[in-house]
């Protein structure tokens, strides 16, 4: 299951999993993306196995729907959809666009889709976070007091991705259940446009970490890792633990 697979690194990374012959299941916010993605897939992988699910992962309702909607057991969860606005926006619900989006929707997929993950042998949980990560503020995470900018706000969701990561590792080590977060690269995508950046690599070499990490035999049994480039990356916020288990309620409060 693929959250974000429309965007140029999801779109990857479903493919090169479509082509390992994975059963794929996306969610996305728009079902004529969604429709358009499962036919390219299909014709380029050659795996019919290739569905989606609509669901705005920025609503806590949304994703709860399609949970409780959903039967079989998960092998593989990546979360990688982000949002980047220029300008600050809410959800329906009141929550700032990108902690709804990049932070609790990440935190809501795990949450919601775990009795699900349970059912595998051994399931993975892959955050796509980024080394652009920091400012995190756990007095003002949806920018009430702070004035926006939207590469601020992306940073702090991409360290709060991270130590969640850690947060739910250590709750999921006794379940079979690994968490993992990483780097994808630096593409060139309609993210990165919106935060200023263009991007050396391509859509294919950004997807190589999160789909290694999906299902490679070399880091089976790890967990709480932050990885770069397919290599263990020292994390600087994996040890702020008190901080970690700060946002990790907060998040569950929402």
């Amino acid at each position: 299951m693929i959250t974000g697979a429309t965007g140029a690194i999801g779109m990857a990374i479903a493919t090169q999993m479509a082509k390992k012959d994975f059963k794929i299941v996306f969610v996305a916010r728009n079902e004529s993306k969604a429709i358009h993605l499962v036919e390219l897939l299909k014709k380029e992988s050659h795996n019919n196995h290739i569905s989606y699910l609509v669901a705005n992962i920025s609503r806590k309702e949304e994703v709860t729907s399609i949970a409780d909607r959903w039967d079989d057991p998960i092998d593989v969860l990546i979360n990688n959809a982000a949002v980047t606005p220029r300008q600050r926006e809410e959800t329906a619900e009141g929550i700032e666009m990108q902690f709804a989006t990049n932070v609790l929707g990440y935190f809501w997929m795990i949450q919601y889709f775990l009795p699900h993950l349970k059912k595998a042998k051994a399931a993975r949980i892959v955050n796509v976070a980024s080394y652009w990560a920091g400012n995190l503020d756990l007095d003002d995470l949806e920018f009430n007091r702070r004035h926006y900018d939207n590469d601020t706000a992306y940073r702090q969701s991409k360290q709060a991705d991270r130590m969640l990561t850690v947060a739910f590792a250590n709750r999921l080590k006794d379940d079979n259940i690994t968490v993992n977060a990483c780097h994808p690269g630096d593409v060139r995508s309609t993210l990165a446009s919106n935060l200023g950046y263009g991007g050396h690599e391509s859509p294919d070499q950004g997807a190589a970490t999160p789909v290694w990490l999906s299902n490679s035999s070399e880091v089976e049994g790890i967990t709480g890792k932050y990885f770069e480039h397919l290599q263990v990356t020292n994390c600087q916020f994996s040890q702020a633990q008190n901080a970690i288990e700060t946002l990790f309620d907060i998040c569950n409060g929402y």
